[in-house]
Parts: C-alpha cells; sequence; structure tokens
C-alpha cells in the first residue's frame, strides 16, 4: 500500500467564509473520487483543524501501490477537481509519500 499525504495553505487573500466554503468544496470533490479511480483504496480530506495548525486542510488517501498513485495523478477525475477546486485557492502544498 501506498500512502499519498497533502497539506495545503490557502490563499491569504482569502476571507474567513471563502476559505470554509473553498475546504468544505475540496473536500466534497476530493472524496467524492472515492470508487472512480482504480486502486485508490481510501480517501479522507481534514478540514476542521486546531488552531494550533500551520496549514488548513490535510489529504490523506492510500493506494494499492505507487504505480496507482501515479495513474491517480493524471485521472481526469482527479485532474479536473484539482484544476477546478484545489489549485486556484490554494498558496502553499507540501506533500509526504510513502510505502505502508
Amino acid at each position: 500500500m501506498t500512502k499519498h499525504i497533502i497539506l495545503w495553505t490557502l490563499k491569504e487573500t482569502l476571507s474567513a467564509e471563502e476559505k470554509t466554503s473553498v475546504k468544505a468544496a475540496i473536500k466534497e470533490g476530493l472524496e467524492g473520487l472515492a470508487g472512480q479511480i482504480p486502486g485508490l483504496v481510501d480517501i479522507h480530506v481534514q478540514i476542521d483543524c486546531l488552531p494550533t495548525s500551520t496549514a488548513d486542510l490535510m489529504l490523506d488517501s492510500t493506494f494499492t501501490d505507487a504505480q496507482a498513485l501515479k495513474d491517480y495523478s493524471v485521472h481526469p477525475a482527479h485532474v479536473a477537481v484539482a484544476d477546478g477546486k484545489v489549485r486556484p485557492y490554494t498558496q502553499i502544498r507540501s506533500c509526504l509519500d510513502f510505502e505502508v
């Protein structure tokens, strides 16, 4: 199994209300990929962070193997969510991929 963890910080120009809306849309879009992409075992987006956090949201996903993760990155359904709901609103992206 391969884990794919992403931490995002949203753009500072977004208001608190916009950030709440954006986080909900990202969660809905990414979690909606469950069952659509071969090799994607589990996907969860955490949007309720404690004030001590230095990121705004986290993607925690599991794939059958590294090739499935690679295929996910270019899958049209994932690209549509990333281009439409994630990239326009995020300022910082940190990624950690590892085998479990």
